[in-house]
């Protein structure tokens, strides 16, 4: 007689198995996904390691996931010099991350389709001391294979927004086998662990170390890489830095920035869309509100100089990687994924450079960090057109409350920061770095 635990695996691989056809397809068309399909596939293995070499495997999703866990892998590589780093990814920008912010510190390979016999050709490839998944990528077969194997399972800077916790309070049964086979759960908060210990993990496995994102946003905060003149900003002109935008909240965010510059022609909008690929779409709205726009790809193939423009306009933030540099020119920033209802994106990338955060009112993925900015004055939450404007008003009229609300904001990331050696501390006190004997494959 199969146990429930068997019979929820069955169930749901019976159905990834129907959606292959969709899944083959999905691959197939998508340009961004076609990189590394047959390492999807299992057709290609990952990296492989020799039988005396250590190997350990941590997925990080996107680009996102890659850069918060860089100063973790850094840490590591130091204390671990030999043992071989492999992050996989889902997507291309993730890949682009790896190899150029993890040189020389790990490899990457694309993460695998999370199907059995796909899972046990990777593993067997690989065959790491340990699993450690980025934030929230909770794999049924990836997870119990490493389980069947002996292989610790470790979340890193865990997080469930209410949107997937309430998704998988639906599947709660399932969730409790998936998740007693993760053997350390480290987490973002409070509440993310609260929401692991309701789904069924095991509440001495979970704990809420804080988020190791205070911890990467400090470096490199001295003097921005990306400079006023390279943006054509001359001295005299006040920058506000909208980053990570979504549609429709920069049609909002174009409105305020309208009503500004009627009497504040000294103010520049800088946007910066969570996806570049927007930006022949997003050039054309901005025109659309009147303003000429800069594009930053453009300023880069220009060799010569950039001349000043003057009056108002919008600078497009069309390249990946400089965002977080541009925050530091800023007089205030806002983050976006916060006024549409996407979660909300890093409210901490401005807060280390001391400047005010604004954002709107969607912020489950960033909840913690939100809450703490309001009640130390270091944020300002604004739900629509009006009190955006209402914002940056006094972010340009008022440079007393710009300099407090900055330095506590950078206070909220200074004393949150330390999170990566917690969690490097307590995932070496599970995981054994020593070369794991190969065991054969089973077909």
């Amino acid at each position: 007689m199969k146990t429930p635990a068997e019979m929820w695996y069955r169930l749901y691989n019976l159905l990834l198995v129907l959606c292959f056809p969709i899944v083959l397809l999905t691959l197939l068309l998508k340009k961004r996904c076609r990189a590394g399909l047959w390492q999807r596939m299992g057709w290609v293995p990952p990296p492989g390691c020799a039988p005396h070499e250590t190997a350990l495997w941590v997925h990080a999703v996107s680009l996102g996931e890659v850069l918060t866990i860089v100063p973790f892998l850094t840490a590591l590589h130091r204390r671990h010099p030999r043992v071989r780093i492999i992050v996989s990814t889902v997507t291309e920008t993730g890949r682009e991350a790896v190899e150029q912010r993890l040189a020389g510190v790990a490899t990457h390979c694309f993460f695998p389709l999370d199907y059995p016999w796909i899972v046990r050709r990777f593993l067997q490839s690989m065959n790491p001391v340990g699993f450690v998944v980025v934030e929230t990528e909770l794999w049924p077969n990836v997870l119990r294979a490493v389980s069947q194997r002996g292989i610790p399972a470790i979340i890193v800077n865990g997080r469930l927004s209410s949107r997937s916790f309430s998704r998988f309070q639906w599947i709660r049964p399932f969730m409790r086998h998936v998740l007693s086979t993760v053997s350390l759960g480290l987490l973002q908060s409070s509440r993310d662990r609260r929401r692991f210990v309701e789904l069924g993990a095991s509440p001495d496995r979970m704990h809420g170390t804080g988020n190791m994102k205070c911890d990467h946003v400090m470096n490199g905060v001295s003097e921005p890489s990306v400079t006023r003149s390279a943006l054509g900003i001359s001295e005299d002109e006040m920058l506000i830095v909208a980053g990570s935008t979504h549609h429709p909240e920069e049609a909002v965010l174009l409105q305020s920035y309208r009503t500004m510059a009627r009497s504040l022609p000294k103010v520049i909008l800088l946007l910066a869309p969570r996806h570049v690929e927007r930006s022949d779409v997003l050039t054309q709205t901005i025109q659309q509100f009147g303003f000429p726009v800069v594009r930053r790809s453009r300023l880069l193939k220009n060799a010569s100089p950039v001349e000043t423009s003057v009056g108002p306009r919008v600078i497009l933030l069309d390249t990946r990687g400089e965002l977080a540099q541009a925050y530091g020119l800023a007089v205030l920033a806002f983050v976006g994924g916060t006024l549409a209802p996407i979660g909300g994106h890093n409210l901490l990338e401005p807060a280390a450079w001391g400047k005010p955060v604004s954002f709107g009112p969607y912020t489950d993925h960033c909840q913690e960090i939100a809450e703490l900015l309001i009640e130390t004055g270091g944020g300002v939450r604004v739900r629509n057109e009006e009190e955006v404007t209402g914002t940056f008003m006094k972010g340009i009229q008022d440079r007393d409350w710009v300099s407090h609300a900055g330095r506590k904001a950078r206070k909220v990331v200074d004393d949150n920061r330390g999170v990566v050696e917690k969690n490097l501390n307590m995932m070496e006190a599970i995981i054994n770095f020593r070369p794991r004997p190969r065991r054969p494959e089973r077909e």
